[in-house]
């Protein structure tokens, strides 16, 4: 395993204790055994092969499109390796979410990380096989790892997964500094920078009608920037009542983790295309 994978593992485990230790990491309001099914399906699938076999095909690619280009960006700056990834890969997936919350079949692939009910690092790898499979972003990752820039990957990856996890995990960080007098202006600076936990609640929050609830943007991923910049964002500092889907009918293990391939409901008809409310 890449030393990349173990810190980024290591990170996921410390939010996860902090869960166990101030909020419960195995117990949350609305969970359903069907909840744990999906996180366990969708975390073990992308981490044992689909991120890196998409990466893979990636730079395989990309190998058959510039052959001869291998290392090719290798002796490129930090700052300038760190900003291609930065666009091709955290600015497309904030285009790649964004259409996922615009075209109903894109959203049948997201909905599984809304359909939970609660904040927590159990649903950041929470989503459909496929979501990953045609991400941009890790496409473009590979193509880069071909060219020479897997050295900055790996700190890339693993201060975007460390932002990420921090994101979602309901042991809000951002919470007592943006209560501080003194940190809140410096706070008004994080909040427009990175995703945080109450800035991604928003986007995670159930009903429309609450005036925390952002589903309809908050799309960043490591840089909320991409929201300030494209005209997404919504920073209240207060958090929703209540999390999840909005009007949406009910959906399946199966269905959360393999449509379009599994498309069956509860009742064994047909599940019909479905957007959310809003």
């Amino acid at each position: 395993m890449k030393i990349e994978m173990l810190v980024i593992a290591g990170v996921y485990a410390a939010f996860a204790l902090a869960e166990v230790l101030f909020t419960g990491f195995l117990r949350k309001d609305g969970a359903t055994r069907d909840d744990a099914k999906v996180e366990w399906g969708s975390t073990l699938a992308l981490v044992g092969f689909v991120q890196p076999l998409t990466v893979f095909l990636g730079a395989g690619l990309a190998a058959l499109v510039v052959p001869g280009q291998e290392d090719a960006l290798a002796t490129l700056p930090l700052w300038a390796g760190v900003a291609l990834f930065l666009v091709f890969d955290d600015m497309t997936q904030y285009w790649w979410h964004r259409a996922s919350h615009t075209f109903p079949w894109l959203y049948k692939l997201h909905r599984p990380h809304h359909n939970a009910q609660y904040m927590s690092v159990r649903i950041v790898y929470r989503n459909n096989v496929f979501y990953y499979m045609l991400m941009p972003g890790l496409w473009f990752s590979g193509v880069l790892l071909f060219l020479g820039l897997g050295w900055i990957y790996a700190g890339y990856a693993i201060v975007k997964m460390t932002v990420i996890i921090a994101a979602h995990c309901d042991v809000r960080w951002d919470r007592p500094l943006l209560r501080n007098r003194y940190l809140s202006p410096l706070m008004w600076v994080v909040e427009r920078t990175i995703s945080t936990p109450t800035t991604h609640a928003a986007h995670h929050g159930r009903y429309v009608s609450d005036e925390a609830t952002n589903y309809k943007g908050n799309f960043g991923n490591l840089l909320f920037f991409w929201d300030v910049l494209f005209g997404t964002a919504k920073i209240t500092r207060q958090l929703p009542q209540h999390f999840g889907v909005e009007n949406l009918p009910d959906t399946t293990v199966g269905e959360q983790l393999l449509w379009p391939v599994v498309r069956k409901g509860r009742d064994g008809a047909a599940s019909a295309p479905v957007t959310e409310n809003g």
